[in-house]
C-alpha cells in the first residue's frame, strides 16, 4: 500500500460497536511505517478517507460562500493539469501569421483547400489481414466519403502508390496488424505527400460500442479538430481534413471529430439529436480508435530513402511530462 503523512483515525482496540477515536499522530508520523502489512493498508485507507471528507467539507464551505456573496464572489480559481501547464512551444501557430497563410497556401494540402481536388480514398491493409482488421477497413470506409477497400495480397506500397495516383486518388491509407490487432495506420497524401505513420491502439468496433446508435448514412459528416496548435499539429489537421468532402450535409447530422489531447488523437464518430430548442443528445456511432503520431515523411511511402521532417524520439523528447509536439 502507499504512504502518507497526517491525522490518521484509529479503529478502538476493544472492537465494540461505539465510533472508532481520533488519534493525532505525530507530524513525522508516516503509514508506510507501520510493519504490518493489514494494518498499515487499513490504516492508509482511512487516512484517505478522512482526506477525501475534508476536502468534500471545504468544497461545500466555500459554495456556499460563494452564494452567500452573490455577485461579489471572487472567480473561481483554475485548477492546475498538465494541460494548462503546457511548456510553451515556439512553433505554436498564431492564426494571423503571415508567413503560416503563405505556408497553407502553397502546401501540399492547397489544392483541396481551394476546392480544386475531391478527396478520393484508397484504404488497404497489411499483407493477409485477419477479420477483425477486415472489419474495421470496411467500418472506416463508412464513416469516410468516397472511400475504397482493397486487401493487399503480397503487393509492395511502391507498387501500389503509382497506380492510386493513375486513378486519381487522393489518399492512401493502409492499416497495420500485429497478433490479429489492428497496431499501426499509414497516412500518405497523393501525389506529393506528405506521408505520416501512426501508432493505433484502443480500437473499438461498432458492435464492442455500448449504447451506440443505429448505423451511419451515407450523408457528409462534419468535420471537428480539436488542440492542433503547433506547426506540426496543423500539419497533421489538414491531413485529416483533406479526407472528407468540402461541403458536409447538415441533414444527416454526423460528425468526425479528431481530438488531440497531450499528442494523443482521439477519433470518435457520433451522430447528434435535437431533443429540445436548448437540449441536444450525441449517440457514437463507431468505429473509435487513438492514435500517436510516429514521424512525418516528405513526400510518399519510402521506408529506405525518405527524407523526414519529424521522427518521435522517446528519450529525448519525453522527459517532461508537460512537453507536447501537437
Amino acid at each position: 500500500a502507499g504512504g502518507g503523512s497526517g491525522p490518521v483515525g484509529s479503529a478502538a482496540e476493544d472492537g465494540g460497536p461505539s465510533a472508532p477515536e481520533r488519534v493525532v499522530f505525530p507530524p513525522t508520523f508516516s503509514v508506510s511505517e507501520i510493519k504490518n502489512k493489514q494494518r498499515r493498508h487499513f490504516m492508509f485507507l482511512r487516512w484517505k478517507q478522512q482526506q477525501r471528507k475534508e476536502k468534500l467539507a471545504a468544497k461545500k464551505k466555500r459554495r456556499k460562500e460563494r452564494e452567500a456573496l452573490g455577485d461579489k464572489a471572487p472567480p473561481k480559481a483554475i485548477p492546475k493539469t498538465i494541460e494548462n501547464q503546457r511548456v510553451y512551444d515556439e512553433t505554436t501557430v498564431d492564426p494571423n501569421d503571415e508567413e503560416v497563410a503563405f505556408d497553407e497556401a502553397t502546401d501540399e494540402f492547397a489544392p483541396y483547400f481551394n476546392r480544386q481536388t475531391v478527396p478520393k480514398i484508397l484504404i488497404t491493409t497489411s499483407d493477409r489481414p485477419r477479420g477483425r482488421t477486415v472489419r474495421f477497413c470496411e467500418q472506416l470506409s463508412t464513416v469516410i466519403p468516397n472511400s475504397h477497400v482493397y486487401y493487399r495480397r503480397g503487393l509492395a506500397l511502391k507498387r501500389i502508390i503509382p497506380q492510386c495516383i493513375a486513378r486519381d486518388f487522393t489518399d492512401l491509407i493502409v492499416i497495420n496488424e500485429d497478433r490479429k490487432i489492428p497496431n499501426g495506420l499509414v497516412l500518405s497524401h497523393l501525389p506529393d505527400g506528405p506521408t505520416a505513420h501512426f501508432r493505433m491502439s484502443s480500437v473499438r468496433l461498432r458492435k464492442e460500442i455500448k449504447r451506440k446508435g443505429k448505423e451511419p448514412t451515407e450523408h457528409v459528416p462534419e468535420v471537428i479538430l480539436n488542440n492542433f496548435t503547433t506547426r506540426l499539429g496543423h500539419s497533421i489537421g489538414r491531413m485529416f481534413a483533406s479526407l472528407f468532402p468540402h461541403d458536409p450535409q447538415f441533414i444527416g447530422r454526423q460528425v468526425a471529430t479528431f481530438h488531440n489531447q497531450r499528442d494523443y488523437i482521439f477519433f470518435r464518430f457520433h451522430r447528434y439529436i435535437f431533443k429540445s430548442e436548448k437540449k441536444v443528445g450525441i449517440q457514437e456511432l463507431g468505429p473509435r480508435f487513438t492514435l500517436k503520431l510516429r514521424s512525418l515523411q516528405k513526400g510518399t511511402f519510402d521506408s529506405k530513402f525518405g527524407e523526414y521532417e519529424w521522427i518521435h524520439k522517446r528519450r529525448e523528447m519525453d522527459t517532461s511530462r508537460r512537453k507536447f509536439h501537437l
